[in-house]
């Protein structure tokens, strides 16, 4: 069986189209085409229902393209393991880390794995953590940085550091004069939360429910910086993680940041690996190193 048809195959299925899928595996329409057709002969089974308007894959075609996505995987962890043997530091490293956290975390630890690593080849993937996890379980990530907990038996990981919230306000808003706040003096206040999909809205329910704090119904922000904008213009309060109001992100003279009195709201972010990779040890390994961060970026004192 020819793996690269294999590779087709997923391509096509993950596009639902020939040209698309041919395209971005550098060959022509027919070539694909042919591969497909001789991966179905081969099989004895129809993989594709092809019509003018729409390509969908029939059942079996389902299940031969999830083996088919395994057996790439695993393809590509013996090609890695053998370039591990010989050097762990110069390998390749398809890293996923979810939006709320990378711009904040990316520049402090990237530049301490450069120096320890200067021949790893780090690619960064900014993704929300449901795309993540299937990335990685697909075998096109090699790990991924996750707020916990995450429920995948596939997944193995190690706990890096947590990272306190922080209560952003307007710089008039009434509990904007506090030196610090509690769960119980957001009762009675609305918090303006992300879209659904990011892992931080579903932190931020969480306290809402511990503290009978309601949620903004009216508008959900896509991305960390439009809520601390909406928070400037002085239209609502928010949660946000610690490493978000520090440096190098650059003060904001209408917005008060109020740390929370112990024990405060938090996250906890891991390094996730699947079980089978062949770059597990590497990835311990290379662990600590996401955790080497200033005292300041995890306590709000």
């Amino acid at each position: 069986m020819n793996l690269r048809a294999l590779q087709y195959l997923v391509t096509l299925a993950e596009l639902k189209h020939f040209s698309r899928a041919a395209e971005a595996c550098f060959v022509s329409q027919p070539t694909l085409s042919t591969q497909i057709q001789k991966l179905e002969q081969e099989l004895g089974v129809q993989l594709l229902e092809r019509s003018p308007r729409k390509l969908m894959l029939t059942p079996i075609g389902e299940d031969i393209v999830a083996r088919a996505r395994n057996i790439i995987a695993e393809v590509a962890a013996m090609k890695q393991q053998a370039r591990m043997s010989l050097d762990p530091g110069s390998a390749s490293l398809r890293l996923g880390i979810f939006p709320t956290l990378a711009p904040y975390l990316l520049p402090h630890v990237v530049p301490v794995i450069r120096q320890h690593y200067p021949q790893l080849s780090l690619q960064l993937f900014e993704e929300k953590t449901d795309n993540i996890i299937r990335l990685l379980g697909e075998g096109k990530l090699d790990a991924g940085l996750l707020a916990l907990p995450v429920d995948d038996h596939r997944l193995d990981h190690i706990e890096l550091f947590t990272e306190p919230f922080v209560l952003v306000t307007p710089i008039d808003h009434e509990l904007a004069h506090h030196d610090s706040v509690t769960i119980a003096d957001l009762q009675d206040h609305s918090l303006l939360l992300l879209e659904e999909g990011h892992c931080l809205r579903d932190q931020a329910l969480e306290v809402c429910k511990l503290g009978g704090v309601t949620e903004r119904l009216d508008f959900h922000a896509t991305s960390m910086e439009t809520l601390r904008q909406m928070v400037a213009a002085g239209t609502c309060i928010t949660l946000m993680p610690n490493m978000a109001v520090q440096p190098p992100v650059p003060p904001n003279r209408d917005i008060k940041v109020i740390p929370f009195t112990e024990p405060a709201p938090s996250r906890s972010i891991a390094l996730f690996w699947r079980k089978s990779s062949a770059l597990a040890d590497f990835l311990r390994e290379l662990a600590p190193l996401f955790a080497q961060l200033d005292k300041q970026l995890l306590t709000t004192t």
